[in-house]
């Protein structure tokens, strides 16, 4: 018992009526190493919040036996001491000179590394990170000595860090041993088995069936010969056309019912449900025939004094998806802003569209619903548009939602959907991926494989990059170079 750090017992855990999750135990050791995965609104933030002591369970106890730190998601750095020199290695400026998501995200780090704990639980830390930030979070929780439970959208780091994954799926919690690769090949099994079983209860099911129906055909021919049989003899004997069933009739009908009953006891297995590839079109009016829409010529960009890039010279090829890396503040979306406004120093197709996705998305105040809204946008059917709401978890009612309702999260998506459906030669998307779970990311990096136009984007998420890009430049130096 003294191994055991954190231990979570007939817990059910409600919110405005509605039930989160429910526990019957689960118990985390000393040098466990958790990732905690699951979609938006499954209860992860939550279940580190009770593990926190920040919220009480509606039912059941949290014991906790360890010292422990909690770095939470979408908080201001606290006036806690930070290592002076951990602010050094993740290049931390002046926080007098005001600072980035990023760095505030840095800063956090930095106080939660300060003095040891037994534990620490980490919601989200790499939403603004850059790769040099997240290579340093990862070195120092490689070689932290005690017990970690992670939330991260970020499956490179989950694959680096955890052992064991808790997922949070219809109001449980499943374990899976493993990182977060080894969970998606036990999850693909999982998938491949259910279809194994679905199939052989089909194929049993219609085999009771046909011997149901079989049983029954021979029963009716057999009531009916006994009863031609009975119409011969009635002339010369009326006691016999009262002749009751026959014995083997009887016997058929019984093994008929049997059947019946035998499949009502079947265990239905349903079958998995796989999203069909998402496929945009691309009309006439949107083609382009430029091989480089987007080039760089002399290109120098400043960022107030700062300067980013000085006399850069670049070649974006059409139809491609281009992933533009970088340390924070390296100037990656000033130069997607800077595309966007055909700044100086930059040759664009004059008849290029641009989309644009802030990362900053913004809360709408209208009464039209997300599927109004949409249809608006665009020239799709609207079976498609269902279809592509369905797959960024806009599902059921939900399509039906008034914007002024939507939560960050949904906005975002929505934002999203809009621009993969908008007449555009070009998207430009700076960091689509913060705040999207795996899921939705997973659906995104969708997105990008079924679209027919380029997208210049603006990522820190290392899978991501890996599964959509077709070219990777990085800013360094006040230089853009192709990776």
């Amino acid at each position: 018992m003294q191994n055991i750090q954190f231990e979570i017992k007939d817990v059910e855990l409600m919110y405005l009526d509605k039930d989160i999750f429910s526990i019957e135990r689960l118990a985390v050791h000393f040098m466990d190493r958790i990732g905690i995965v699951g979609p938006n609104g499954a209860g992860k933030t939550s279940l580190l919040r009770l593990l926190a002591g920040e919220i009480e369970p509606t039912k059941g106890k949290i014991h906790r036996h360890a010292s422990f730190a909690y770095l939470k998601q979408m908080e201001f750095p606290g006036e806690e001491q930070a290592d002076p020199k951990v602010l050094g290695k993740l290049q931390v400026p002046n926080i007098e000179e005001g600072i980035s998501g990023g760095e505030q995200t840095k800063i956090k780090i930095a106080q939660l590394l300060a003095a040891y704990n037994e534990a620490l639980l980490i919601d989200e830390p790499t939403t603004h990170l850059d790769q040099q930030g997240i290579r340093y979070l990862r070195r120092e929780l490689e070689n932290y000595y005690g017990t970690l439970m992670l939330i991260s959208h970020d499956r490179k780091l989950l694959d680096q860090l955890v052992t064991t994954i808790w997922e949070i799926r219809d109001g449980e919690i499943h374990v899976y041993s493993g990182n977060y690769t080894e969970y998606e090949e036990q999850k693909a099994l999982e998938e491949y088995l259910q279809q194994e079983a679905h199939e052989q209860y089909l194929k049993e099911k219609a085999r009771l069936e046909a011997a149901a129906q079989d049983k029954m055909q021979k029963a009716a021919k057999m009531t009916k010969g006994a009863k031609a049989n009975a119409r011969k003899k009635e002339g010369t004997d009326r006691r016999l056309a009262s002749k009751p069933k026959d014995v083997s009739q009887k016997a058929m009908q019984k093994s008929a019912k049997a059947m019946e009953k035998r499949m009502d006891q079947l265990e239905k297995v349903d079958a998995i449900q796989h999203e069909r590839p998402i496929q945009f079109h691309r009309s006439k009016a949107l083609e382009l025939h430029h091989s480089f829409p987007v080039m760089g010529n002399q290109l120098t960009l400043k960022a107030g004094e700062k300067l980013l890039l000085e006399e850069v010279r670049f070649q974006f090829p059409l139809g491609k998806k281009i992933a533009i890396t970088g340390a924070n503040g390296s100037g990656k979306s000033t130069l997607l802003k800077a595309v966007y406004e055909r700044q100086e120093g930059l040759e664009i197709s004059p008849k290029v569209a641009f989309g644009f996705f802030d990362q900053l998305a913004y809360q709408e105040k209208s009464d039209e619903t997300v599927l109004d809204s949409l249809k608006k946008t665009t020239d799709y059917e609207e079976g498609f548009l269902r279809s592509i709401l369905h797959a960024m978890y806009f599902k059921g009612n939900s399509i039906y939602k008034k914007l002024c309702h939507l939560s960050g999260g949904e906005a975002i998506r929505l934002q999203l959907c809009r621009l993969f459906l908008g007449s555009y030669h070009i998207l430009l998307l700076d960091e689509p991926t913060n705040f999207l779970d795996i899921q939705t990311t997973k659906a995104l990096e969708a997105f990008f494989k079924g679209y027919p136009g380029t997208i210049i984007f603006v990522s820190h998420d290392a899978a991501f990059i890996e599964n959509t890009a077709d070219h990777v430049y990085e800013i360094k130096n006040k230089n853009i170079t192709e990776k």
